[in-house]
């Protein structure tokens, strides 16, 4: 089965920034243009666009909506998005926005009975994500870093229909020297919801990397998001979509 490429649009202030290890004050703009950079993501082949809002992390409502909307109003494939989105009624009003997945994070981690509650209200439509700093849950933009295990969490949530699992290593997030597979795939083995690998593409070699792995592993990878490298052209996007379709 083939893999899913899913491009990182991450938003601070408006534009498209990539960070380091998630730091706020080490962001690279890419571009000024969020629905600009979607449709280009759209041109090149990929079949999903990732998003996530970075202010609206950090204070616990949505932030950059208008460049969230710009990007739906750019793009006909599906877009999922995370960051700062903390209670129904946001999940709500940006499904009824267009957005196909919602991604709940820190929300995942205080409040696990709202992904319960939006599993059943939109079927197929909720991600849970698992930020990891050395193995533990990070919550708040990854301000904060709990006593939770990243299986863990992923473990309470395996009866509640949640679509995916976005599992992201801060420490390589960023940094261009590879995903953790070793985590990553244990992860997905010990549960039946599939993960989508995130944190550290530096290479065409470490998506193939990652199909390789995933063919013969337990457990189901559903796909990999790429930022940086994609933006500074060290990953050319139809060579990573032919890659995963292999």
């Amino acid at each position: 089965m083939a893999l899913t490429l899913y491009p990182a649009i991450d938003l601070k202030d408006g534009a498209c920034v990539r960070l380091r290890r998630g730091a706020m004050d080490d962001a690279t703009v890419y571009s000024a243009d969020p629905g600009a950079q979607a449709r280009a993501w759209q041109e090149a082949g990929c079949a999903w666009v990732h998003v996530v809002d970075l202010n609206g992390a950090f204070a616990g409502r949505s932030v950059n909506g208008a460049s969230v909307r710009a990007i739906l109003a750019a793009v006909t494939i599906p877009v999922q998005l995370g960051g700062g989105i903390r209670d129904m009624a946001a999940i709500a009003a940006w499904i009824e926005a267009g957005i196909r997945r919602v991604i709940l994070g820190s929300a995942a981690a205080k409040h696990p009975a709202l992904v319960r509650q939006a599993c059943a209200a939109f079927p197929g439509r909720i991600a849970v994500g698992i930020d990891a700093r050395d193995g533990m849950v990070a919550t708040e933009g990854w301000a904060e870093t709990s006593t939770l295990a990243a299986e863990e969490l992923a473990l309470r949530f395996e009866d509640a229909g949640v679509a995916a699992i976005v599992f992201t290593d801060i420490g390589r997030d960023g940094m261009l020297g590879g995903l953790n597979l070793d985590r990553t795939l244990a992860l997905a083995a010990r549960i039946a919801t599939p993960v989508i690998a995130s944190g550290g593409v530096g290479t065409l070699g470490d998506i193939i990397a990652l199909r390789d792995r995933a063919a013969t592993a337990t457990g189901r990878i559903d796909g990999v998001i790429v930022g940086r490298a994609l933006y500074d052209g060290r990953v050319d996007p139809a060579e990573a979509l032919r890659a995963l379709a292999a």
